[in-house]
């Protein structure tokens, strides 16, 4: 059986453990790492196996993994990676994959020079609802993108430090940015503004509310809403809206899909429209909803593991290689932040 180890023993770090209890008919959970070892300690008692370490070389050394989950703070990334890949193991890592593009590039490079497996925590694309969304993207031509991702303030305690977490953008509405590359077009070019005074924390570098405009490759334009300000769920927003001329389709990532389209019907009675305003608004419409079904976080976690068991990462949706365009995505919305203009995005 393929040994598995875990570097980051906390908060994304139990969201995964959750899943590998799951699939210890695949793989052996033989090590745990990280800096506080109670840490460590208490993922390994969980598990019910594997020994704790604060080293992950040591832990390298010692259970000779064959497949690790790199679930570390996104300031922490490189050395772990390097060393990694240094050692041709395999690895799944959490998002974001790094907060500098030198450094991912690099990382990137040294994975496809090692003909390694990897695999990036965008478990969004595992959903049910994805191929649906997809199909009505490719047969409906969509004019406009709408996107949000509103929270509260997370409370690690380094995700207020933007030179720590990256910010909203890249840390948390990432997942928003690689759905929509994934599922509709490439962004082009992005301008972005970012504003604080809502959560009145002194040391807070994060900006608490952003808004960004999209051109994307294929013409179309988005836009995309992400704050931390929100006190209470009531506030709290996560949605992806794609509009064509007729008909639109309101993704909420990991949880339901709904088409707005016109009834099949030629009557054109006047008691089928509304004036509202200065606009004329169809009265016939219909809808259809679907639901999630899968468990798309536990199926990205188990395709890395069986893509490793069978040296096939074909099943694989979201490769270092792919993420890394996601991730220069977020950086040039941060960067046109910082700048003031506009950003065009480079692969």
């Amino acid at each position: 059986m393929k040994k598995l180890v875990m570097i980051g023993c906390d908060a994304v770090g139990s969201y995964h453990l959750d899943n590998l209890m799951k699939l210890t008919h695949l793989v052996e959970l033989a090590g745990f790492c990280d800096l506080i070892l109670e840490k460590a300690e208490n993922f390994s008692k969980l598990a019910g196996s594997g020994k704790a370490y604060t080293d992950f070389r040591q832990m390298y050394d010692e259970v000779e993994p064959d497949m690790v989950f790199i679930c570390v703070p996104p300031f922490a990334h490189g050395e772990i990676e390097f060393e990694t890949i240094e050692r041709k193991i395999p690895f799944f890592v959490e998002k974001p994959i790094a907060l500098d593009m030198n450094l991912a590039k690099e990382i990137a490079h040294k994975i496809e020079a090692a003909g390694l497996i990897t695999a990036v925590g965008f478990q969004c694309r595992y959903s049910s609802l994805v191929p649906t969304t997809i199909d009505f993207l490719k047969e409906n031509p969509v004019a406009l993108v709408e996107a949000s991702r509103i929270t509260n303030l997370p409370q690690a305690p380094w995700w207020k430090d933007k030179n720590k977490s990256g910010g909203m953008l890249a840390e948390s509405t990432i997942h928003q940015l690689d759905i929509i590359r994934y599922m509709f077009d490439e962004p082009e070019s992005v301008v972005s503004q970012g504003a604080f005074g809502w959560v009145n924390d002194p040391d807070m570098t994060v900006e608490e509310l952003t808004t960004t405009m999209i051109r994307f490759k294929g013409g179309a334009l988005g836009v995309i809403l992400s704050g931390c300000y929100a006190t209470h769920g009531a506030s709290y927003d996560s949605n992806i809206t794609f509009s064509a001329r007729d008909k639109r389709a309101v993704h909420k990532i990991i949880e339901s899909l709904e088409i707005y389209e016109k009834e099949d019907s030629d009557d054109l009675a006047p008691d089928r429209f509304v004036t509202k305003g200065d606009g004329v608004l169809g009265k016939d419409i219909k809808s259809r909803k679907y639901d999630e079904t899968d468990d798309a976080g536990l199926i990205c976690d188990q395709t890395f593991i069986q893509a490793v068991i069978n040296s096939d990462p074909s099943e694989i949706l979201s490769p270092y290689s792919d993420a890394l365009k996601t991730m220069a995505f977020a950086l040039a919305c941060n960067e046109s932040i910082e700048s003031g203009k506009r950003v065009n995005i480079s692969y």
